[in-house]
């Protein structure tokens, strides 16, 4: 008889622990399904009551640093600081065709400020209506940008406004030419006199002038933004769940994180058509570490739903592409044709982050609806008459 109560004693203690389990894992499940419950930490302004994101293991969470609105100072360095003067000179060097050889080529051509600073083309067009070799990335917030150029080879951007002058495939011309095109043109003494104490036009005044107004060129408050803020009624419940989506079974927090949505790091994302003709072997041109192949740099996501077509290719006309991409696992076939030759080497190695992501329809599209909660009203720069 004892042996019978001691059993049931035995039964009647498992259980009530089984259901607390049960009903501990649920409360911790609600946090994570309940899109009241994340809409609630999600716009509660304090980043710590967010759930937490799925970090990949080569991820270094002490080196994490979460998605949020941008800073409102933007960096300047001490070798050109801000100045209104040197912004107002940069925006009519921006927008003047006359630093190209033909007259034809301006910054602004890759860069529209109403195509959210890109072209919205696979691969920008050029001198002579050549097509480069990869797609224009829009420099809305590239202040916060650590490298330049999809390979990184630039780390100012002052340098990099240097590149477009003298590549035959954009401005075809040289940097002593462009000098000499600006100094011709007299409307421009009293903008270098103002910007720099003085009218004497030089090179590095032209692009320290170009690179202010680039730097001057960030978001406004985007859905996103106002959503963590505390308006919490401002997204829907799709929009909740992709943002919820993003951070954890999507893994897009990975790459993308910080407030500028990316990682300023280089990843092999399965995108060098290794061996094909539209092969692109990335930070390794750079570097020529062959552990670099494939690589490139992490774009940032915000204005992402104005910037397409997508990739550094431009092969993706639409934001369903590149997630289904993702959610494939990033698969990147290797030409065979290669194997066992010199270029053993170089086949390319995709990041151990990508993987499948067995993301639902309803899933996909949460995420694109919240990718979209990114982008702001497309702007339109008044350009009084240019310098003569």
């Amino acid at each position: 008889m004892k042996t019978v109560l001691n059993l049931k004693y035995y039964k009647i203690k498992l259980y009530i622990a089984v259901c607390l389990l049960f009903w501990n894992c649920k409360n911790e499940n609600d946090i994570y399904t309940d899109i009241s419950k994340l809409r609630e930490k999600y716009s509660s302004t304090d980043v710590t009551q967010w759930p937490k994101p799925f970090l990949d293991s080569v991820i270094d969470p002490n080196k994490f640093e979460d998605i949020g609105v941008l800073p409102r100072e933007i960096p300047y360095p001490n070798s050109n600081p801000y100045s209104k003067a040197k912004k107002n000179l940069g925006k009519f060097l921006f927008f003047d065709a006359r630093l190209s050889k033909t007259g034809q080529i301006a910054c602004a051509s890759c860069h529209n400020p109403e195509l959210a600073w890109t072209d919205n083309i696979s691969r920008s067009l050029g001198h002579n209506l050549q097509k480069n070799k990869r797609n224009s990335m829009t420099i809305k917030n590239v202040a916060f940008a650590k490298t330049l150029f999809w390979d990184g080879r630039s780390k100012s951007l002052e340098n990099q406004a240097a590149f477009p002058i003298i590549d035959h495939n954009e401005m075809n011309t040289s940097h002593a030419i462009a000098v000499e095109n600006i100094k011709k043109i007299k409307g421009y003494n009293h903008l270098f006199e103002k910007a720099f104490g003085d009218s004497k036009v030089t090179l590095d005044r032209i692009l320290k002038a170009i690179a202010t107004y680039e730097r001057s060129q960030v978001s406004r408050n985007s859905k996103f933004d106002r959503f963590i803020k505390g308006r919490k009624d401002l997204f829907t419940n799709e929009e909740v769940l992709g943002m919820h989506l993003f951070r954890t079974k999507a893994l897009c927090i990975n790459c993308h994180n910080t407030p500028y949505f990316s990682d300023n790091q280089f990843h092999n994302d399965g995108q060098t058509l290794f061996g094909g003709k539209n092969e692109d072997l990335g930070l390794y041109y750079h570097t020529k570490n062959p552990s670099d192949v494939g690589k490139f740099k992490t774009p940032t996501l915000r204005e992402i739903s104005e910037t397409g077509p997508w990739m550094h290719h431009g092969h993706f006309p639409s934001l369903l592409d590149v997630v289904q991409f993702y959610n494939l696992g990033n698969p990147a076939p290797i030409q065979r044709k290669h194997l066992g030759t010199s270029r053993d080497s170089l086949i390319p190695v995709t990041s151990p982050i990508l993987k499948k992501l067995h993301l639902s329809k309803k899933e996909i599209n949460a995420l694109i609806a919240f990718l979209e909660t990114l982008s702001t009203r497309k702007q339109r720069v008044n350009i009084s008459q240019m310098p003569q």
